[in-house]
């Protein structure tokens, strides 16, 4: 089982009316700690992938993502999100307030 070890580091490359871009990196093991996302978002991955998702109830799942792979979600979201991999890992997401 992966414990998170740290945080993982995220980088806001954008930030404006319309959009909320970030840089999130994850050292082996790092997370994001839980939140609960504000608006819709589109994550897409610049490394491979393996991550364990723990959802409010504390139940985990793990998934795998190839870089350059890319997926949705709407707001409402909750999760914390860690770095089940052995190596660093990185995604962009890309949070929609218009319309949100």
């Amino acid at each position: 089982m992966c414990q998170a070890t740290e945080s993982a580091v995220p980088t806001t490359q954008a930030d404006d009316e319309r959009v909320r871009v970030t840089r999130w990196d994850f050292a082996p093991g790092a997370a994001t700690g839980f939140h609960v996302h504000e608006y819709p978002y589109v994550v897409t991955y610049l490394t491979d992938a393996k991550l364990k998702i723990v959802d409010p109830q504390g139940a985990e799942s793990f998934v795998e993502m190839q870089a350059g792979g890319s997926y949705s979600r709407p707001k409402g979201i909750a999760h914390d999100v860690i770095n089940a991999g052995a190596a660093p890992m990185a995604f962009v997401e890309v949070e929609i307030k218009i319309g949100a």
